[in-house]
């Protein structure tokens, strides 16, 4: 198995029909008690390994899920609200390398996520099928359809709370 993708690598779906943009988002919803639990009763010590060699720590990686479904959340608002508005990308590398996210309790970016994710997920719940239609433009990426979009994060926080829980196995850290 390669660290990097504990579930695999992301595929972009083709087609999102509404069952399955139903259980994206109950992954979205799924989310923050994801990574909560896995990051349970973890020393400092240990929220500060690295997941994998040369990877972030588990510290930035908390850190990093609220960065990046923060700036998501923004995207989505701006798409719902705009005619295919440009985005502006960011570099994770270069937050994740930041003071506050190699320092922070994770607490605070679990509580941020919570919240977050309430408003995001009541969000999508209330939009129509022909909003998911709806796009943005990614300067790297091009046109990104909110449909698929949402298959992308419902996918990134498993990822991410893969990437602990597969240290924590490694380590044998109950």
């Amino acid at each position: 198995m390669d660290p990097r993708y504990p579930i695999g690598k992301f595929e972009w779906p083709e087609t999102v029909t509404p069952a399955m943009r139903a259980e994206f988002v109950q992954d979205i919803a799924a989310t923050p008690a994801r990574l909560r639990e896995a990051v349970s009763g973890l020393t400092d010590r240990q929220l500060d390994t690295p997941y994998r060699e040369g990877g972030w720590t588990v510290r930035q990686v908390v850190h990093h899920v609220a960065d990046s479904h923060l700036n998501m959340y923004v995207r989505l608002r701006l798409a719902l609200t705009e005619d295919v508005p440009t985005i502006k990308p960011y570099d994770e590398s270069k937050w994740a390398g930041l003071h506050d996210a190699k320092t922070l309790p994770v607490e605070v970016s679990l509580q941020l996520l919570e919240s977050l994710h309430h408003r995001w997920v009541a969000l999508m719940q209330s939009m129509p099928d022909d909003e998911f239609l709806r796009t943005f433009r990614h300067p790297e990426h091009g046109e990104v359809r909110l449909d698929r979009i949402t298959a992308m994060y419902s996918w990134h926080g498993k990822h991410h709370a893969a990437h602990i829980t597969e240290l924590r196995n490694r380590m044998n850290w109950k």
